[in-house]
């Protein structure tokens, strides 16, 4: 497996060459389709879409809304292709597909149990969403591990559960993918709308924000407004300045209301988006762009990267405004209130909280530690004693 800076330097190439770029989507529901839909308004004929998935007629059909609806808007300049009959949980089947389309970049948009926002069983049960990590690893799993085989070069991105899902495959020694999307570019947008507003500032894109925090975070400052004691990182600029703002505040102002159904799924298709665009533009711009993403380098938590193509070479590396050790901290804590307490030597580790919390609501024992080739098994057990009875 190459590493990304390498294949960062891959993709400059093509693109400075004028080469088609493809961006294969692993899984075309709520989030595969929104994100097709923004990557098609980008109106760029240098794209090429593969979208990628077992049903071909079903996925024909979401193809063809999406670009009439894009011709409407007089934006179709993209090819769209479909890719049909590809198993993700089969490795064999995924290899064969990215032999045939040798794509550039990956998102993997699938999901074991489709149609369920898992949140909406564990976060008013047990306040902690780590408990789905052994559902959310299983097909990313075999996307990388037919990767790897493939001998596949292409950026890859992961859109579930990134923050302990990328670590545990890289503690295993697997191919791991290069990016997470979702959990802090869920949040920072809430934080700009409440800066702008305080500070009469009219373009939010003026408002820096760099934060460090994983998925936990996400979900209680959405909801509740606070960290839950735990001490973040987070800086806010503007025109290269710090402003002198309550965190607290801050925190506080992010509770706005928003729908709980697959209408959500904007955000963390807007956070796919966010880094294909980021780094396209980048590379064509000659300049460094900061993104937020979970899982980086296969880090526990959420990070800022910044996706340098200023010089010669393209780079991609952890924001130098904090020490890495400092990030791995706050993760570490933020994490463990998600129900993970580590991910090593392809194992996840369960807190002691969380196990005794799934004892207590849905009578269910969950082993302390999980290895990545027991994924199967504990996902097996989450589904049948704990989703299936709570599905309505």
């Amino acid at each position: 497996m190459k590493t990304l800076n390498e294949k960062l330097n891959l993709l400059k190439k093509k693109l400075d060459g004028g080469e088609k770029i493809t961006i294969a989507i692993f899984g075309l529901g709520s989030v595969g389709c929104y994100l097709l839909d923004y990557l098609v308004s980008l109106a760029d004929p240098q794209l090429r879409l593969v979208v990628v998935g077992r049903n071909a007629e079903k996925m024909q059909q979401d193809v063809n809304i999406i670009r009439t609806a894009a011709t409407i808007r007089r934006q179709m300049r993209s090819e769209i292709i479909v890719e049909g009959g590809c198993d993700f949980k089969n490795v064999a089947s995924i290899e064969a597909t990215l032999r045939k389309i040798q794509p550039d970049f990956i998102v993997n948009s699938s999901r074991l149990f489709a149609g369920l926002k898992y949140g909406t069983i564990s976060w008013s049960n047990l306040r902690a969403y780590g408990i789905w990590t052994p559902m959310s690893v299983l097909l990313g799993k075999n996307i990388m591990e037919a990767y790897e085989k493939a001998g596949c070069n292409a950026i890859s991105i992961n859109t579930s559960y990134s923050d302990a899902v990328i670590p545990w495959l890289k503690s295993a020694g697997m191919a791991y993918f290069d990016f997470g999307s979702g959990n802090l570019n869920h949040l920072i947008p809430r934080m700009k709308f409440y800066i702008a507003d305080k500070f009469g500032i009219d373009n939010l894109n003026d408002i820096d924000i760099t934060l460090v925090a994983s998925h936990f975070h996400d979900v209680v400052i959405s909801k509740e407004g606070h960290t839950e004691g735990v001490k973040l990182l987070l800086s806010i600029k503007y025109q290269g300045e710090e402003l002198d703002v309550n965190h607290e505040d801050v925190y506080k102002a992010c509770g706005i209301p928003m729908p709980t159904d697959q209408k959500r799924n904007m955000m963390n298709a807007s956070s796919n988006f966010d880094i294909i665009y980021n780094i396209l533009t980048a590379i064509r711009t000659k300049t460094a762009i900061k993104i937020h993403t979970p899982g980086v380098e296969g880090h526990i938590g959420g990070y800022p990267y910044i996706i340098d193509a200023t010089g010669g070479q393209v780079k991609g590396c952890l924001t130098s405004q904090y020490s890495v050790e400092q990030m791995e901290h706050v993760n570490r804590n933020s994490i463990y209130c998600d129900g993970i307490e580590n991910v090593m030597d392809g194992c996840l580790f369960y807190t002691d909280e969380l196990i005794q919390k799934v004892k207590d609501r849905f009578n269910v024992d969950i082993p302390k530690k999980v290895h990545l080739s027991d994924a199967d098994t504990v996902a097996n057990l989450l589904i049948d004693n704990i989703i299936t009875p709570n599905v309505k």
